[in-house]
C-alpha cells in the first residue's frame, strides 16, 4: 500500500470507532459518553453492551460545508440566553437543516461494515455524545437525544442525523449560552450500542446525591427499560448502601414501565397490580451492584453517575459520567472522621474565593483553615470530642447561627462518629459562651472605660501608617517575607485586647437580653440599647456616604453627569463641571477612609472601591434622591435618643421591683459596657481589610514586573496562585501556565456551588433545621437579630452594584458584609440567607434600628422582588403579604 493510501485509510477510519478503540484520551473524537464507554469496556468484570461510535469527524464532514447551517449558526451566536422565542425559532430551523443533510457514502459504508458484526435483526440504542458532555466541570446530560430499539441500517443512519440535530434542542442551546460554550466548538459523536432488553434497570450514584456522603451509594431501580426513570415517568425504588450494608430502602409503587417493541421502537405498559409494589432488585442484587459501582468509581477516580440494566441475571453498564454537583471535601491528612464549619457563613461572604485570597486569609487566621470548593472551613472535631468542648461550641454556635448549632447536635448524636475524649484532653483552648454569665464576672474581665477603645483604634491607625511606610522599600521575595512577618506580629499584637473588647460587648448584650427578659418580660432589649453606639466604623461608613450626597445635591450638572458615568476615570472629568471639584474632593475623602472596602472583602482579589470608584455611584445617587441634607447626623441622633429613652424606661421599671435598685445598678453598668464596646465589634475587620489592601497594592507591583517580563499574560492572573506559589514565581521568573488555566476553570465551577454550613470528612452536608412551632401560616423562619416589625416592598438584590432602592424598602439578599452598610441608610428592614447574632449585618441593623431576620434559607428564591412582606425581627420570621 502506498503512503497516500495509508493516510487515506487512517483518515477514513476516524469516522467510526469501536468501543475497544476508545478511552478517555478520545474525548474530542467520541464525546463524553463515547470516551467513558471505551473506559468502561476496559474494566475487568464490567459488562458493557457491544457497539461503536460515529465520531465528531463524521459530524464535521456532514455539517461543515452547509451554507444554510453556517448562516443559521451565525444567527444563533448573536442571541442571548433570555431571548427564548428567537432561540426556539432559530434552533428549530437548524434541527430541520441538520436532519435533511445527506450522510456521505464513505461514512454510511463504515457504519454498515460495523453492523455486519451483529445479527441482521439486532436492535440498537442510538445515543448522542457531545464533546462538552459528562465532563467533571459541566453536565450536559440529557440535553441531546437518545433513540431506543432501532433496527436496520437505514433506520440507524436516519437516527444518527436526528442525534446530530439534537445538539440544537432549545435546552442545549440555552445551557451553552448560559455557560459560555461556543456552539461551533461543541461537536457531537453518536453511539450505536446493542440493545439490552432488561427485566430491571435504573441509575446508580456512587455518592449520595442529596447529602453528598461519599460512603453512601444510592440506587434507583424500576422494571423495564431505564428510560422510564431517566425521563421521570415513574417513581423508582431507592436503595442506600454503605460498606456492604443496605442502610435504607424506599419501595415505590411502580405502575408503568417502558418495554421494547418487536419491530422497533418502545411502548409504555402498565405493570400487573401484584408486581407494582415488589422490590425491583433483590438484596443480593443490590449488594452486587454496589460492588460494581465502587469498582467503576475506583477506575475513574471520582464519584460516578451510572446507568445500568439487569438482563438474565447479568448487570450491564450502559453509561458512566462524573457527578458534577457534589460539594468538594476539605482535605484531611488522616482517615479519621472530621466535622467542618464554613468560615464564609461566619464572615458573611459565601462566594468562592480565588487561590491568592484563600491563602492570605488562611495566613491571617489564628487557627488552621481547610480549603474546599473555593471556600474555607474550620475543623471543630477536637472541640466536639470532649463533653465541655462540645457544650461550649454548641452554645456559642446557638448564639451565632442556630442552623449550625442544630447540625452539630445532629452529628454529635451519631454513635461513634466522633471519638470521645475526657474533659481536659483536647489540645484546643476553651470556647466560652456568653450565656449565663453574672454582671460581676463580666465586669471583672475588662475595665468599663471608653478610653480602651479609643486607645485600640489609635494604636491600629499608627500601626497601619507604619506598615504603609515600611512596605514601600520592599520588593521581590523580601516583600513576601515582610508580609508574613507583619501578619504574624499583627496577630499577636492586639489579639488579646481586641478579643476582650469584643467579648465585653457580646457578654453585655447577652446579659441584658437574658435579664430584661427574666425581670421585665422584655425581648431583645440590647437591640435598641445598641443604636447609634460610638466608634462603629461600619455604620459611620453609611452615614459618611450621606454626607457625600449632601455635597453633591446642590449641583444638577454633577448629578446628571454621575447618572451616565461608567468609566473608572469619571473623577478626572468632574472638575470641569459646576460643583465638580467639591464633589471630587468629597468622594476622594471618602475613598481615603473606606476605599479598601468592597463586597466580599475577605478575598484580597476582589475589586476595592478605591480601585473602581464607579461602584459607589448608584449608592450616592440613591442618597441624593432619597434624603434631605444632614440626614446622617439626624439618623445618628435619632438612634442615640431612642437608646437613651429605652435605658431610662428599663431603669425606671426595674426600680419598682423588689431589690430593684440593685438590678437597676447592674443594668446601668451593663448598658454602659455595651455602649462603650459594641461599636468596636466592627473595627478589627476594618483593620484587617485595611492592611490587606496595603499588601495587595504591593503584590500588584510585583505582578506588574512579571507582566513586563512576559512571565504572566495579565496582571490578575496572579490571583490564581497561592501566596507561596506567587513568591516562587517572583523568585524564579518562571510559571507553568497550565496551572493558571486549570484554576480559572476550577473557579468557574466553584462559583456555581452552594457551600454548606456544616460538612464532614465523608462529604456529607449536615443541614440544620429551625425547631419552630409558633410560626404564622406560610411564614419562613430565621434568626431574630434586630427587634421590631416592619412591612414594605421587598427588594431582592444579589449584587450591591444593582441596588436601586427607594427609601423604606426591605433589603432581601444572600449575605451582607460591611460593604453593604451604605445601603442600610435607605432601607427599613433586612432579610438575609446567611448571618448570626453578632455578624456585621446584625450589628449594623441594631445600630440603625432596622428590624432584621437572618439565616433565612433560600430567602432570595422564596421572596419575589417587589413583593410586599412583613419582617418580624423580634420573633425571627418573614411573612408574604
Amino acid at each position: 500500500m502506498l503512503p497516500e493510501d495509508n493516510l487515506s485509510a487512517a483518515k477514513k477510519a476516524a469516522y467510526v470507532l469501536s468501543f475497544q478503540e476508545l478511552d478517555s484520551s478520545k474525548l474530542i473524537l467520541a464525546g463524553g459518553k463515547g470516551a467513558n464507554l471505551g473506559e468502561l469496556s476496559r474494566i475487568e468484570g464490567i459488562m458493557v453492551p457491544e457497539g461503536f461510535c460515529v465520531t465528531t469527524e463524521a459530524y464535521k464532514k456532514v455539517t461543515g460545508n452547509s451554507r444554510e447551517l453556517n448562516s443559521l449558526l451565525d444567527e444563533l451566536t448573536r442571541l442571548k440566553a433570555d431571548e427564548r422565542e428567537n432561540i426556539s425559532n432559530t434552533s428549530a430551523k437548524i434541527r430541520t437543516a441538520v436532519e435533511s443533510l445527506r450522510i456521505p457514502e464513505e461514512i454510511a459504508e463504515e457504519v454498515a461494515s460495523y453492523l455486519t458484526k451483529f445479527g441482521e435483526n439486532d436492535a440498537f440504542a442510538v445515543r448522542s455524545s457531545a464533546t462538552a458532555e459528562d465532563l467533571p466541570t459541566a453536565s450536559f446530560a440529557g440535553q441531546q437525544d437518545t433513540y431506543l430499539n432501532i433496527i436496520g441500517k437505514e433506520a440507524i443512519l436516519k437516527h444518527i442525523n436526528k442525534c446530530w440535530a439534537s445538539l440544537f434542542t432549545d435546552r442545549a442551546v440555552i445551557y451553552r449560552l448560559q455557560n459560555g460554550f461556543d456552539h461551533r466548538k461543541v461537536q457531537l459523536a453518536v453511539i450505536v450500542q446493542q440493545m439490552v432488553f432488561p427485566q430491571t434497570a435504573g441509575i446508580l450514584f456512587t455518592a449520595d446525591p442529596v447529602t453528598g456522603n461519599r460512603k453512601v451509594l444510592s440506587i434507583d431501580a424500576g422494571f423495564g427499560l431505564g428510560e422510564a426513570i431517566v425521563s421521570g415517568l415513574v417513581n423508582a425504588d431507592n436503595y442506600k448502601v454503605s460498606n456492604g450494608v443496605i442502610v435504607d430502602k424506599k419501595i415505590s409503587t411502580k405502575k408503568l414501565a417502558i418495554y421494547a417493541l418487536k419491530d422497533g421502537g418502545t411502548k409504555e405498559q402498565e405493570i400487573e397490580p401484584g408486581q407494582q409494589t415488589m422490590q425491583a432488585l433483590t438484596d443480593e442484587q443490590i449488594l452486587q451492584l454496589e460492588h460494581l459501582g465502587r469498582k467503576i468509581e475506583n477506575h475513574f477516580g471520582c464519584p460516578q453517575d451510572l446507568e445500568w440494566c439487569l438482563s438474565d441475571k447479568v448487570f450491564y453498564i450502559v453509561q458512566s459520567r462524573p457527578v458534577t454537583t457534589l460539594y468538594p471535601i476539605p482535605e484531611a491528612n488522616d482517615l479519621e472522621n472530621h466535622v467542618y464549619i464554613s468560615v464564609g457563613h461566619q464572615q458573611m461572604m459565601t462566594d468562592a474565593m480565588k487561590p491568592l485570597g484563600l491563602s492570605l486569609w488562611q495566613l491571617t487566621a489564628a487557627r488552621p483553615m481547610f480549603k474546599a470548593g473555593g471556600r474555607l472551613f474550620v475543623d471543630v472535631t477536637p472541640h466536639l470530642a470532649t463533653p465541655a468542648g462540645r457544650k461550649a461550641i454548641i452554645d456559642v454556635m446557638g448564639e451565632h447561627d442556630p442552623l449550625i448549632k442544630d447540625a452539630l447536635i445532629a452529628i454529635t448524636a451519631r454513635e461513634g462518629f466522633i471519638k470521645s475524649l475526657p474533659d481536659g484532653q483536647s489540645e484546643l483552648g476553651p470556647i466560652k459562651s456568653s450565656a449565663g454569665k453574672s454582671a460581676a464576672d463580666i465586669l471583672a474581665q475588662i475595665e468599663n472605660d471608653p478610653a480602651i477603645v479609643a486607645d485600640l483604634i489609635k494604636r491600629s491607625e499608627t500601626s497601619l501608617e507604619e506598615l504603609k511606610q515600611n512596605i514601600r522599600a520592599k520588593s521581590g521575595t523580601d516583600l513576601f517575607d515582610f508580609i508574613l512577618e507583619d501578619l504574624h506580629s499583627r496577630r499577636s499584637l492586639f489579639a488579646q485586647q481586641n478579643m476582650e473588647a469584643i467579648m465585653a460587648a457580646v457578654d453585655a448584650s447577652t446579659w441584658l437580653n437574658e435579664n430584661m427578659k427574666k425581670w421585665l418580660g422584655e425581648t431583645n432589649a440590647a437591640d435598641t440599647l445598641s443604636q447609634s453606639a460610638p466608634n462603629n466604623i461600619t455604620s459611620e461608613m453609611g452615614r459618611d456616604l450621606l454626607d457625600v450626597a449632601d455635597v453633591i445635591r446642590p449641583y444638577p450638572q454633577v448629578i446628571d453627569y454621575l447618572q451616565h458615568a461608567q468609566d473608572d476615570n469619571f473623577l478626572d472629568e468632574l472638575t470641569k463641571l459646576d460643583g465638580g471639584q467639591e464633589a471630587r474632593d468629597a468622594i476622594n475623602t471618602y475613598l481615603d477612609k473606606y476605599g479598601m472596602r468592597c463586597a466580599g472583602e475577605i478575598d484580597i482579589t476582589k475589586t476595592r472601591w478605591g480601585e473602581k470608584p464607579a461602584i459607589l455611584i448608584p449608592m450616592i445617587l440613591s442618597n441624593v434622591k432619597n434624603f434631605e441634607p444632614d440626614a446622617g447626623k439626624r439618623k445618628f441622633e435619632q438612634g442615640r435618643q431612642e437608646a437613651l429613652k429605652k435605658e431610662q424606661e428599663l431603669l425606671d421599671r426595674l426600680r419598682q421591683l423588689p431589690e430593684g435598685e440593685q438590678m437597676a445598678s447592674e443594668t446601668k453598668q451593663m448598658i454602659r459596657l455595651l455602649r462603650n464596646f459594641i461599636g468596636y465589634r466592627e473595627y478589627p475587620k476594618y483593620s484587617i481589610v485595611s492592611r490587606s489592601f496595603v499588601y495587595k497594592q504591593a503584590l500588584l507591583k510585583e505582578a506588574e514586573h512579571l507582566l513586563q517580563a512576559n512571565v504572566i499574560r495579565e496582571k490578575e492572573d496572579v490571583y490564581y496562585l497561592t501566596f507561596e506559589e506567587l513568591r516562587e514565581v517572583v523568585r524564579t521568573n518562571e510559571l507553568n501556565y497550565q496551572v493558571i488555566d486549570e484554576r480559572k476553570a476550577e473557579h468557574k465551577l466553584y462559583e456555581k456551588l452552594t457551600p454548606p454550613r456544616v460538612t464532614t470528612s465523608d462529604g456529607e452536608i449536615i443541614a440544620g433545621k429551625y425547631k419552630r412551632e409558633d410560626l404564622p401560616a406560610g411564614a419562613i423562619a430565621g434568626l431574630a437579630v434586630s427587634s421590631g416589625v416592619v412591612e414594605g416592598r421587598a427588594r431582592v438584590i444579589l449584587n450591591m452594584e444593582d441596588a436601586d432602592l427607594e427609601d423604606g424598602d426591605i433589603l432581601v439578599t444572600a449575605f451582607t458584609d460591611p460593604s453593604w452598610t451604605p445601603l442600610f441608610v435607605s432601607i427599613k428592614g433586612l432579610v438575609a440567607e446567611v448571618g448570626g447574632l453578632m455578624t456585621h449585618g446584625a450589628v449594623i441593623a441594631r445600630e440603625y434600628g432596622l428590624p432584621a431576620v437572618v439565616g433565612v434559607e433560600n430567602a432570595t428564591m422564596l421572596i419575589r422582588d417587589g413583593q410586599r412582606i412583613r419582617v418580624n425581627g423580634t420573633d425571627g420570621y418573614v411573612e408574604m403579604l
